[in-house]
């Protein structure tokens, strides 16, 4: 039975000695070693075969021939050929960790069930690249009496002079990983330090033969990369752009990375991977980097040996040098574009991507007592209330409010800030419609030339074949089948899309469109606009909206930080849940027992405090006869039943 397979990798498992017919390192002639005694010969030898990576295997055949060799060397020390056990399982695998190492795991498996020995390796090193591993395997061998061998010699763990040889064989293993590692990445840094070490590349871009990185030669690659960026200046969002990819069902131009079809453009759909490795990567700003993602050596330990990577801030990336490559965007656009992709993300001084909420000022209201962020809560689904978390997790005084007066008032002001552009505004949103819809027609429109090329490709190969050679005809002639389907399928598909979004705008929807933009109040209230809509045209105009709110006043002041530097001041009325946190309580009482001694009666009593704008705890409500007969109840002034 052959050693190999037919890739040219050794057979990977265990199996008695299969190993080449080579010259042993002892020969039978010499008198067994003193530290064999019968014990360790009526068990198994085991041979352990290990190479770092698959390349290794492939071209350091010697090495490999020698390992196997040691089988040879295991019988040549007494055991027989039918009791030496070679474990090739690892094959291909680094020694620093035990996690992958299935063949490792079989070796200690047969220890500890005492069917061993010698374990026996080329060199100690092959067993073990990490000291705790390589501590464990001396440990187990000791307490079952199994010897430790190499090409130099033979190791008893229970003696205390080759206990002191295998611990510091064991640190020169580790020491010497270390050392071939450092050795490599300084080799690696050294290229990344000129710009010359580039493994893979983002979609939008093609790597030479030279190494050198060239923009995608296909324009619809390119063209959908240069969407995606333009659209992300648009939407403010990463999700957002995803859903619009998506719902317009395009797909991006990416090139096979590895494999026989290696360099092949591939027409993908975006995945939120993808699109978040687009949008973070310097590449696009024509930057060449090293060293933005680390091994993040917790994550790793906690997975088995599976590696992890965290992504590390800018300034501690090793290399990083502009007007390096090609570029899509320019430096400044990608700085912005970071800043606006981390303002999105939910945490401690960032506001958030605005969400479906009907909350207007989710992420920009911050408490005046404490300085904190506001957050959104829905005790019903059409009423959000702002809360200030500092209350229940550290006992302020920070009070919150209902989110209607203070939202109501934000869009007051906005609206008002957007009435003097609205003309502008008009003729952008025209222009931008004009836009968005040529990129789209010109996506089509590609797509459609790709499919038709991809039909006359698959024509022209089966009019080349010759016709009696049906065996390679049948073939041909189903691929151009198949080619002219999704061709007539896309044509199909495009033709709806003209008919839902004609190429230019009718003269209806520019009257429309010039409508609304000139009521802005009209467009800010229509059903199409969505809270999230809404939350991003406040963001682009207010900065930060700050409240303060006292706990014994239904009065609230808020300061409104407009983008640019200025500042507004305004008051509004919250609703409160008593009588006694009105500002105007004292006034109110004193008013109704008034009234009261002036002969009026409950009815007109209330009729009368809602014409002089006494407010009610609760807004948006007046004062009726039995909110009234409350109120002298409880001063006592005389019984309910008396008060009509």
């Amino acid at each position: 039975m052959s050693s190999h397979d037919r890739t040219g990798l050794p057979a990977v498992g265990s199996r008695r000695t299969e190993a080449p017919a080579t010259r042993p390192i002892a020969t039978a002639s010499r008198p067994r070693p003193a530290k064999i005694s019968d014990r360790h010969s009526n068990k198994l030898a085991i041979v352990y075969v290990r190479q770092s990576s698959p390349q290794q295997v492939f071209d350091h055949k010697e090495s490999r021939e020698r390992q196997y060799a040691m089988a040879d060397h295991a019988v040549a020390l007494g055991w027989p050929r039918d009791r030496v056990l070679v474990i090739d399982e690892d094959q291909g695998r680094s020694g620093k960790t035990t996690g992958q190492r299935l063949g490792f795991q079989h070796l200690l498996a047969e220890v500890t069930m005492d069917h061993v020995g010698l374990v026996l390796g080329l060199e100690l090193c092959r067993l073990s690249r990490s000291s705790k591993d390589w501590y464990h395997l001396v440990e187990v061998c000791g307490v079952f009496g199994v010897l430790l061998g190499d090409q130099d010699g033979l190791y008893d763990p229970n003696d205390v002079n080759d206990r002191l040889v295998l611990g510091l064989r064991g640190t020169m293993s580790e020491v010497e990983l270390f050392t071939m590692r450092n050795r490599l990445e300084r080799g690696r840094l050294h290229k990344a330090e000129r710009g010359e070490l580039v493994l893979n590349v983002p979609c939008g871009y093609l790597k030479l033969s030279t190494g050198e990185v060239v923009l995608d030669p296909d324009e619809q690659a390119r063209s959908t990369v240069q969407l995606v960026f333009d659209k992300f200046d648009e939407l403010g969002s990463f999700s957002r752009v995803y859903h619009y990819l998506r719902q317009n069902k395009m797909c991006m131009g990416t090139r096979i990375q590895a494999g026989p079809r290696r360099g092949e453009l591939e027409w993908r759909p975006p995945s939120r991977a993808m699109l978040a490795r687009m949008l973070h990567h310097p590449i696009y700003a024509g930057a060449y980097s090293y060293g933005r993602r680390r091994v993040d050596h917790r994550r790793t330990a906690e997975g088995a040996g599976k590696v992890r990577m965290r992504s590390t801030p800018m300034a501690e990336w090793l290399v990083l040098r502009r007007d390096r490559l090609p570029a899509y965007i320019t430096w400044e656009r990608y700085l912005a574009n970071q800043r606006r992709l981390e303002q999105n993300r939910y945490r401690p001084g960032t506001p958030g991507a605005p969400r479906a909420g009907v909350a207007l000022l989710a992420g920009v209201l911050t408490c005046g007592t404490c300085g904190r962020r506001m957050h959104a809560g829905y005790r019903t689904k059409a009423r959000p209330y702002y809360e200030c978390k500092a209350r229940k997790l550290e006992g302020t005084s920070c009070c919150g409010l209902g989110a209607a007066a203070i939202d109501d008032l934000v869009a007051r002001q906005v609206l008002r800030a957007l009435e003097p552009a609205a003309l502008e505004l008009s003729l952008r949103a025209i222009e931008n419609v004009n836009r968005d819809r040529d990129r789209l027609r010109r996506h089509w429109e590609q797509r459609l030339e790709r499919a038709s090329y991809e039909a006359q490709r698959a024509e022209r190969q089966y009019n080349a074949v010759e016709p009696e050679n049906r065996l390679v005809a049948r073939g041909l002639e189903q691929r151009w089948e198949e080619a002219l389907q999704k061709q007539r399928a896309l044509q199909e598909e495009y033709d709806r899309f003209l008919k839902e979004q004609p190429a230019r705008l009718s003269e209806g929807e520019r009257t429309r469109i010039l409508a609304l933009a000139g009521d802005v109040a009209t467009l800010w209230s229509d059903p199409g606009t969505t809270a999230a809509d809404r939350k991003q045209v406040v963001r682009l105009l207010v900065d930060r909206v700050v409240v303060h709110v006292r706990p014994d006043s239904e009065r609230v002041e808020v300061t409104i930080s407009w983008q640019g530097g200025s500042t507004t001041g305004h008051e509004i009325a919250r609703s409160v849940s008593r009588y006694e946190s009105l500002s105007t309580y004292d006034r109110l009482m004193g008013r109704i027992i008034e009234l009261r001694g002036d002969g009026l009666t409950i009815k007109e009593v209330a009729a009368r405090l809602n014409s002089e704008g006494f407010r009610t705890p609760k807004s948006g409500k007046g004062y009726t006869s039995t909110s009234v007969r409350k109120l002298i109840s409880r001063r006592g002034l005389t019984g309910g039943g008396a008060c009509t």
